[in-house]
């Protein structure tokens, strides 16, 4: 296939010294160049969004700015001055802020103790807390960052976590803030804030790198973009002349179905049905009450919510990893709700974890290892009690054929792959194990558009063969473009319900944060 047409390319700056410019970047991890001889440029008062594939060296590039990695070649500069950076302190010390995608917060702490910590205002030997919380609302005023300096993390949401985050920057005078996939856990309404403060931050002067995978997002809130390509540079453009059809082609250097075709859903009988249940979380307090709901076979149902609603413990409980408190789980029929993990799976729950880390792989297991661990003791893979080291072998194969899994070969660790090669091994092994239900947690979560576009097709495919499948997701986007029911969920109750093309984003996101219209359409 012939390279895609790039959007118009932006023009280099001569008149304007950036206030951060990369020339040659090379970052090698033994064999493996993460960063080739990569350039790149961010203007003072712009939004530079940076894209490309898992494993296309954003993170790497940046983490090389902040200090946390050291470039084998090329040259950073600061306000056109050369400058070394060899930790995250020298970063900061240059006005180099960074708002990691997994929150940097003490939940036990305020939001003002946050901020501060490590740059904490005195009277005399004393901590000085109250003088610490007039700087952070001062701060707040001025940005428009809205937080309350004494409310603890614990208690407040992840939208004033963000907030609290950026404002953690700023405190330290961050001139340049690279934000890491900024709206990966907030509602619509919380992402059009975030890009309120974004304008009002470029107003003041202030330089922003933007790391993430929505396409739609990116050319909202940039001025110009900077694609990465297995390591190297392949354009930056304006983004007043880009589409996300040349974006998506762009970072992934083919054609990108951005949304996969699907035929209408024809469910059948129940598979899975859930009556009245109870879950408690990890603290003892109730995060599922008394819900209800089913999943019919040939059909997506889409639970939306934002993070911390319940899905974590409803999904736990499904799978066999959390015991309810009350209510029921049935599974073709059949009692499930005091199952373990292995029973649920073998009564045929496939589970693709929201973590594939902490629950999806065992990282440094070997591919063909990470293959067999639902069925380790079963033919073909083991025999009388004995593993067979060469079937796990042509199982695991027949796996990275099928699904295009790459960087590895089955005596490759997990953990050496990306997170999307990652992802579709824990989707091979639970596809394979043709389930009745496939239970995907935030299935794409971290993924780039090539890889987004492989799982929603195997998702509807396990729809159009027949089985249930549960997706829950924080992306508004992927609930609209696969489920064929959804259901919205918050403090831990079903608050909406919908068909496929009878709702919107704004109608969902309403929803996601108890808004009354919800409450009352679904009372009515």
């Amino acid at each position: 296939m012939s390279e895609p047409v790039p959007p118009v390319e932006a023009p280099r700056s001569s008149s304007v010294t950036p206030a951060l410019e990369l020339r040659g970047i090379t970052k090698r991890f033994g064999a493996l160049a993460a960063n080739e001889g990569v350039d790149f440029e961010l203007r003072p008062g712009e939004v530079h969004a940076l894209l490309g594939e898992n494993g296309a060296g954003k993170s790497t590039l940046m983490n090389v700015v902040y200090g946390l990695y050291d470039a084998d070649e090329g040259e950073i500069l600061v306000d056109g001055r050369p400058v070394r950076l060899s930790s995250s302190a020298d970063a900061i010390r240059l006005g180099i802020g960074m708002v990691h995608q997994h929150f940097m917060l003490i939940p036990v702490m305020t939001v003002a103790e946050n901020i501060v910590l490590r740059a904490e205002p005195t009277r005399g030997p004393f901590l000085d807390l109250e003088a610490g919380e007039a700087r952070v609302r001062e701060l707040s005023d001025r940005y428009g960052l809205r937080v309350d300096p004494s409310a603890k993390v614990e208690d407040i949401g992840v939208g004033m976590q963000q907030r609290a985050e950026i404002l953690k920057a700023l405190y330290r005078e961050a001139k340049v803030l690279i934000l890491d996939e900024p709206t990966a856990v907030l509602t619509p309404q919380e992402a059009r804030d975030l890009f309120g403060v974004l304008e009002g931050l470029k107003a003041r002067g202030t330089s922003i790198i933007i790391i993430t995978h929505k396409l739609d997002e990116v050319l909202e809130v940039a001025d110009r973009i900077t694609v990465l390509r297995r390591g190297r540079k392949v354009a930056t453009v304006e983004a007043a002349g880009a589409t996300e059809q040349q974006l998506a082609e762009l970072m992934v250097g083919r054609d990108v179905l951005l949304s996969v075709d699907r035929t209408p859903a024809t469910p059948g009988d129940a598979v899975l049905v859930i009556e009245e249940l109870q879950v408690e979380d990890d603290r003892g307090l109730e995060a599922v009450r008394t819900l209800s709901l089913d999943v019919r076979a040939g059909e997506i149902v889409g639970i939306a919510g934002v993070d911390g609603n319940g899905q974590t413990e409803l999904v736990e409980a499904i799978a066999g990893m959390r015991k309810p408190s009350g209510g029921r789980i049935l599974l073709e029929g059949r009692d499930v709700t005091t199952a373990s993990p292995r029973e649920a799976s073998d009564a045929g729950v496939g589970h693709i974890p929201e973590d594939r880390h902490r629950h999806g792989l065992i990282l440094d297991f070997s591919l063909a290892e990470n293959s067999v661990l639902h069925d380790y003791g079963r033919p073909p893979v083991a025999r009388s009690g004995w593993l067979r080291p060469t079937a796990m072998v042509e199982r695991v194969r027949r796996f990275i054929s099928q699904y295009d899994v790459r960087g590895g070969d089955p005596t490759t660790r997990a953990g050496q792959l990306s997170g999307g090669n990652q992802q579709k091994i824990v989707l091979a092994r639970e596809i394979q194990a043709d389930p009745r239900l496939l239970l995907a947690a935030q299935p794409t979560r971290g993924l780039d558009v090539g890889a987004i576009e492989f799982v929603h097709r195997r998702l509807i495919e396990q729809r159009d063969a027949g089985r249930g499948v549960l997706l829950v997701s924080f992306e508004l986007d992927e609930i609209l473009n696969v489920a064929d029911r959804i259901l919205v969920l918050y403090e831990g109750r079903i608050v909406l319900e919908r068909r496929a093309g009878e709702t919107n984003e704004q109608e969902l996101g309403l929803a996601m944060t108890g808004g009354a219209r919800a409450r009352e359409e679904t009372a009515a």
